[in-house]
């Protein structure tokens, strides 16, 4: 019957997740994930969405019942695949992106020198170099005589060069051709920055075979105490309110987790990106001695760290989070913090998009308030679609707007407001790409009932700052930027009265980059013995164990705050005073 084919099951099963929230639709989940579980699966396009809708009702599970059945189904998976694999099936579908990891597949994908370091440790012989199709071979040629003895010899004598023949003659059998690569760059006498961007330049294709790794999106689980089961309907985005959100001051539960701990919590970090093709900053260098975790309600934890000082942004304090709902990683943020302004950025999972983002999204930024004494919330234009069709296609700019997010330059406002009178007389309307396009092209604002002072920040960029240096570099050290550096630190030292030979190498990088911008203000000179020496504390926490500490004593500095506003906020063709 038509009602019992594969994919009408599957449609109803995808219907229901959503729409969960009596016990009728719970014992008709059960059912069809039952009749699903008997059936056999002949294409990869069918399983892989069989394999989200489990993924989904794992996180967000209406029953127990429902709970067990998840994990049993998901368990299935390794056969269910070999078995597509035996019959010769199409599995290129299970390379795609948006639903690359599940257990017992491969794929191929490019990552950074530190990626690939540590996907060599924790999974060594999964993965491997892609040497198929490889086209960088005049680079790889280039590199290969710093590890390879005469090899200038066999190069300039055949074309092309006899890259991997070389190679294996000279890594013996035992070793792969990464692990050989690896270790011979570890031994390079420069900087691991210069070593990646040597490695990087390379662009080396790895090959991870996942098998039934941990690592996968079908296995990966983090152990919770108590599932937190959706036998009601789940939290809308009109059930979300930011402004009541951050005015609770109620506090998050929050842990300090161990340093093994959080070497953990940052393995499956670096693991859930890595299968999916992405990679972030704060993954990838991040601090496992400073790991939070905090409980946000309704099985959602969330993981929270920043990085080390040789790792830090200038100027801004960097946190990443990793989200998981129920033990399962569905998404991740970060937060970019100066003052009480921090720019978010939050990815949900494809799989997980239907759950509770909204509802999320607002625990993260209260998470963020309460931690960082943040009240001005900004969202940069990506992720509303500005470049990113992916967030034109869903819409990206409505679902910050529904929650109160304002756009800051005033002819995208007129856009909004002529938009949303269009939507109000015709609910059903889809507000257009081309429109979606021009509202993402700038930043949008939410601030909480507690920012000091509405509207200050709407003019701010952060680049505006580097800009400013930038033009103070060209009219007055013929852009130099060793002169512009040498001059700053010495014309602030000597404003400030700071003895910097005497702080650590990392506190003198801070202030180094500080510099660069305080050089900007004209009066620093005359500031109070106390400002001077509070800017001085400031920048040396910049180097500190933690960036909170920061971004909470920048927060305190007013007249600092009142200049970097006011330099962050010049666009290039407003005049320009120099520190003189």
């Amino acid at each position: 019957m038509p009602s019992d084919t594969l994919e009408r099951l599957l449609d109803r099963l995808d219907e229901l997740k959503r729409h969960c929230g009596t016990p009728v639709d719970r014992r008709r989940i059960e059912d069809l994930l039952a009749r699903l579980a008997r059936r056999r699966f002949t294409d990869a396009g069918s399983l892989i969405r069989f394999h989200e809708i489990l993924l989904f009702l794992r996180a967000y599970p209406p029953s127990p019942g429902v709970l067990r059945q998840t994990e049993g189904i998901l368990a299935s998976f390794t056969r269910r695949i070999a078995r597509l694999r035996v019959a010769g099936a199409d599995l290129s579908a299970f390379e795609i992106p948006e639903v690359s990891g599940i257990v017992e597949t491969s794929f191929t994908a490019l990552y950074s020198y530190d990626i690939v370091r540590w996907l060599a440790e924790a999974h060594p012989s999964r993965v491997t170099v892609d040497w198929e199709g490889y086209s960088e071979g005049a680079q790889l040629a280039a590199v290969l005589p710093r590890f390879l003895p005469l090899f200038e010899v066999g190069a300039y004598v055949e074309t092309p060069p006899p890259s991997l023949t070389w190679m294996h003659a000279a890594k013996g059998r035992k070793e792969s051709d990464l692990a050989w690569l690896l270790r011979c760059f570890a031994q390079l006498p420069i900087s691991d920055k210069e070593k990646g961007e040597l490695f990087d330049s390379l662009k080396l294709w790895v090959h991870w075979t996942l098998g039934r790794s941990q690592a996968t999106r079908t296995k990966m689980r983090l152990p919770v105490r108590k599932i937190f089961f959706h036998d009601g309907p789940l939290l809308r985005r009109s059930d979300v309110s930011l402004a009541q959100e951050l005015a609770d001051s109620r506090p998050l539960p929050v842990k300090r987790l161990s340093r093994a701990e959080g070497e953990k919590i940052l393995g499956m970090g670096r693991d859930t990106m890595a299968v999916r093709y992405r990679e972030l900053h704060g993954f990838t260098y991040g601090d496992p001695r400073h790991v939070l975790k905090a409980d946000a309600g309704r099985g959602v934890e969330l993981f929270v760290w920043g990085v080390p000082p040789a790792r830090r942004l200038p100027l801004l304090a960097y946190h990443a989070a990793l989200i998981f709902k129920n033990g399962v990683p569905i998404g991740y943020a970060e937060g970019l913090s100066l003052f009480e302004r921090v720019e978010v950025g939050l990815n949900i999972y494809y799989t997980f998009r239907e759950g509770e983002s909204a509802w999320i999204f607002a625990r993260l930024l209260r998470f963020f308030r309460q931690f960082l004494g943040v009240t001005v919330f900004s969202i940069e234009p990506y992720q509303l679609g500005s470049g990113n069709e992916e967030g034109i296609e869903s819409g990206a700019f409505w679902f910050y707007r529904k929650l109160g997010f304002r756009p800051i330059q005033p002819e995208l406002a007129k856009i909004v407001l002529a938009e949303e009178g269009r939507i109000s007389r015709r609910p059903a309307r889809r507000t257009p790409a081309y429109v979606l396009r021009k509202l993402s092209a700038g930043h949008v604002l939410f601030e909480s009932p507690s920012a000091p002072y509405p509207g200050e920040w709407d003019r701010f960029h952060v680049h505006n700052l580097g800009l400013a240096v930038q033009r103070r570099m060209a009219n007055r050290f013929v852009g130099e930027a060793r002169r512009i550096r040498r001059a700053s630190e010495t014309e602030v030292a000597r404003a400030l009265g700071a003895q910097i030979v005497e702080w650590k190498e990392t506190e003198r990088r801070a202030f180094a980059d500080f510099a660069l911008v305080l050089a900007l203000i004209p009066d620093l000179a005359q500031w109070s013995r106390g400002e001077k020496r509070d800017v001085l504390s400031i920048i040396r926490a910049k180097a500190g164990a933690e960036e909170s500490k920061y971004v909470r004593l920048l927060q305190r500095h007013s007249r600092l705050r009142t200049e970097i506003i006011k330099i962050g906020s010049r666009s290039s063709s407003d005049s320009q005073v120099a520190f003189t």
